[in-house]
């Protein structure tokens, strides 16, 4: 029931409209209606029409609001006044196309503002079908703003990073992937509507002008994250920064480049993933064993070789290698870059040589995995290329080929202290399913490692980065290899390093899997490893 104070300005306002029209006819009581509505292939196209005075004021406020069948308000547009009136409708405003995915049928109508006052109360609602149109009218009353959907897949996020839920919803409901174009640095994705396409596995692309980020829903593990933060799914949201760092943290990254011998060739950018409640409570989402794709543009063309990307540790201050691939199209080159884990990335640039390779058969591979600060040299100009390598010194070259975050140091193994170099790539290695000790509890990480050990490892690696090694028939594989009944336990580890392209034999006819393993065959297989992984191009 209406109130009655409403009811009194309300007749008010129409007796002053109505001795208004009496003056001026051409300012009669409003009417509006819809022409050649229509909605098909997911646009909302047609005209809008009122028989207010199409000044300025006036020409500038029809607004067109469109809603689900449900009644949920989905988005708003402004009419474009055209300049035609029709006797007994009024003058014609032009719709701009909307894009509204997910619906056969939408409820669309107009209000009418002037000077800021709605002048008109009445709404015209027309309900169309993919392949109709049709009109209708009733007494109503307009719609306020929102987000607007541009396209069916793309989503305009405003500076503060508001995301509606139901317009969310309604695009991951059609479509695989759903970009969201960032006016700041954030978005609050509310995780209401990330229930159902967490669970279909679907993807949101987050893109401003600092970088981009692919983010696999898969990963929001949202029960566990609302359980952490103490409130319920409903109440929380997903939020994603993607900013560039400045001040004193840009200049330590510049600084940790030098330290490496490299360039830096393009901004540090923060890219954050969390969870967050009504207040400012957050809970780190943890990407488990999913490599996360971000891209960053780089300031110059480059030489894919020669550069790599990378994550700035803000404990240590140090830069370590990450999975990255480089694209230059019309002039612009962007770094696309794999990781497990939220921090701060960045990309440069490094020309390194060793003296003692200039003419060895690994020239190529160890330079390349150098300017990757994945390999060392011995010392600044030598690498040492056919001296054997321990286990625990390739456990800390696969962990870094991975660009995995160390892991605390634990006692895992009765050999490894806890204050050893290695302590923290061995604890990092063996969580993530890369080593395994003996039976006697040891790891023995200064023993030489075998080359059926590094095989092993390697393919524990592109397990780890979800890729399939899976042979079927492992002695078919093997079975050129005259000395492979001499294989102690990696049969189908070293069939799958063959069957990969990662290891080769040692002659035509055998395998040497006893062989230790040199240094520069490590730095070959890891190569290898990482082009077939595409974490390197």
């Amino acid at each position: 029931m209406l109130n009655r104070t409403f009811v009194k300005k309300t007749s008010a306002l129409l007796s002053l409209m109505l001795v208004i029209a009496m003056m001026v006819p051409v300012l009669a009581f409003a009417a509006t209606g819809f022409s050649g509505l229509t909605y098909k292939n997911g646009s909302v196209t047609g005209s809008v029409y009122s028989d207010v005075y199409a000044d300025d004021s006036v020409g500038n406020a029809v607004y067109v609001n469109v809603y689900s069948p449900d009644g949920k308000f989905l988005t708003t547009t402004k009419a474009v006044y055209n300049n035609v009136y029709e006797n007994g409708k009024g003058w014609y405003y032009n719709i701009p196309t909307q894009t509204i995915y997910g619906y056969t049928s939408l409820t669309v109508n107009t209000t009418v503002y002037k000077q800021g006052v709605v002048s008109v109360g009445d709404s015209v609602y027309s309900t169309v079908s993919n392949t109709s149109t049709g009109g209708g009218s009733r007494p109503g009353g307009g719609g306020g703003g929102g987000g607007i959907i541009s396209t069916g897949n793309t989503i305009s996020v405003s500076s503060d990073g508001s995301v509606d839920a139901g317009t969310l919803t309604n695009a991951l409901a059609n479509n695989d992937t759903v970009t969201l174009n960032l006016s700041g640095d954030l978005a609050l994705l509310p995780a209401s509507a990330l229930v159902d396409a967490v669970k279909a596995g679907k993807k949101i692309v987050l893109v401003n002008s600092n970088g981009t980020l692919t983010l696999p829903l898969s990963v929001l593990k949202l029960d566990d994250l609302a359980k952490t933060l103490g409130v319920e799914v409903k109440d929380m949201k997903i939020k994603v920064s993607i900013a560039k760092v400045t001040g004193a943290t840009a200049e330590a990254v510049k600084a940790a480049a030098t330290a490496v011998g490299s360039t830096q060739i393009a901004d540090a950018v923060d890219f954050n993933v969390v969870a967050v409640d009504n207040g400012s409570k957050t809970a780190a989402v943890d990407f488990g064993k999913t490599y996360v794709s971000r891209s960053i543009n780089v300031s110059k063309s480059v030489d894919s070789k020669k550069v790599t990307g990378v994550v700035y540790n803000e404990t240590t201050k140090k830069l370590s290698f990450v999975p990255s691939t480089f694209a230059t199209e019309d002039g612009k080159t962007t770094a696309t870059l794999k990781r497990n884990g939220s921090s701060i990335y960045t990309v440069v640039e490094s020309n390194k040589s060793f003296t003692d390779v200039a003419s060895h058969w690994s020239k190529a591979d160890v330079e390349l995995l150098a300017n990757k600060l994945v390999v060392d040299g011995a010392t600044d100009t030598t690498f040492q290329p056919d001296r054997n390598i321990t286990r625990a010194e390739f456990a800390a070259l696969v962990v870094r080929s991975l660009g995995l975050s160390s892991a605390t140091a634990t006692s895992n193994f009765t050999d490894v202290k806890s204050d050893a170099w290695y302590a923290s790539t061995v604890a990092t290695a063996a969580k993530a399913g890369i080593i395994d000790g003996y039976e006697d509890k040891t790891f023995r990480p200064d023993a030489q490692i075998t080359r059926e050990e590094l095989a092993a490892m390697v393919i524990r690696a592109m397990n780890y980065a979800n890729i399939s090694t899976n042979v079927s028939d492992p002695q078919s594989v093997l079975s050129k290899f005259k000395d492979s009944n001499k294989i102690v336990w990696a049969q189908k580890e070293i069939a799958a390093a063959i069957n990969a392209g990662l290891i080769n034999g040692m002659t035509d006819d055998t395998i040497g899997s006893a062989s230790q393993a040199t240094r520069a065959q490590s730095a070959t297989m890891l190569k290898r490893f990482l082009s077939v992984a595409n974490f390197i191009n």
